[in-house]
């Protein structure tokens, strides 16, 4: 009786707020769908309902997919992204590490640093990060932007993994230590397996970031076989004043597909991470 008592609240304190927030988030995405398989002549006529398709097609997505070179932007995104992550994880699993547990003089301060490093614009980081890439020798290849995304991955996901790594309790290395393991196998068998859901989460983060960047594929990248999802999609799709409504949408649709993809598998272990990210 108490639940009955109490459904008016519940709907007005939580299920209307929360199917507002549910649909101000969901309706980019079936703005984009619908508009990915609405014809050309619908989308010209402004007396058709402009929130629904009376006659579907899947002509934007075959033009999209043979008609563009979609699919080697689609690969070299997840190469792109997929070697980046696993780079910065790599060095930010040494550095989180190095500052939460060793316990040297100034490592509070070194954290702080490499968490303030996270909020220089990228904007500002991308020109001599241009400079760099041309001595390089790597303009205009993948490994521009694989040796680039790190400079922002980084900092981050250090900063998460050390809220998770001070999570895990100081005497199981203590433990370890007194039984005459080394620092590294304190690192491989006893920290990694307890921090997955930290690792995940950074992961996760890392993987977004890179897939959705656009600044530094923009600048770095100028061959239309080396681009990007973002990048291709606005600029090879839009030619002058002419917007290809139908193959932006379907190609912003199935740019992020993958990612939702990556959420709805380890959304649990996200939310773990971040969780024990921010406790001390």
């Amino acid at each position: 009786m108490d639940y009955l008592q109490s459904l008016p609240r519940r709907w007005v304190t939580i299920y209307i707020p929360l199917g507002i927030l549910v649909f101000i988030l969901l309706f980019p995405f079936y703005w984009m769908a619908m508009t990915a398989i609405k014809p050309n002549s619908e989308m010209l006529l402004s007396s058709n309902n402009p929130f629904w398709v009376i006659a579907p097609t899947l002509q934007h997505f075959k033009d999209l997919l043979f008609n563009t070179p979609f699919t080697d932007w689609l690969i070299n995104t997840v190469i792109i992204s997929v070697v980046a992550t696993f780079l910065s994880l790599a060095a930010s699993v040494f550095g989180a590490y190095a500052i939460e547990r060793l316990r040297f003089q100034g490592s509070k301060q070194v954290g702080f640093a490499i968490f303030f490093a996270y909020l220089v614009p990228p904007s500002i980081l991308f020109i001599p990060l241009a400079s760099i890439v041309f001595k390089l020798g790597l303009f205009d290849t993948r490994w521009a932007l694989i040796l680039t995304y790190p400079t922002f991955l980084i900092p981050f996901c250090t900063w998460l993994l050390m809220g998770y790594f001070r999570s895990i309790p100081y005497e199981l290395e203590e433990c370890a230590l007194i039984d005459g393991a080394t620092r590294w196998q304190i690192l491989v068998k006893i920290i990694l397996p307890l921090a997955v859901p930290g690792l995940i989460s950074a992961g996760i983060f890392a993987f977004t970031l890179s897939w959705n960047e656009f600044i530094y594929a923009l600048t770095f990248v100028s061959s239309s076989e080396i681009k990007t999802v973002p990048v291709g999609v606005v600029t090879e799709l839009v030619e002058g004043d002419v917007y290809h409504w139908g193959q932006l949408m379907a190609g912003a649709l199935l740019g992020s597909v993958p990612v939702a993809i990556v959420y709805s598998f380890f959304v649990e272990y996200y939310v773990s991470g971040m969780t024990g990210a921010v406790k001390e």
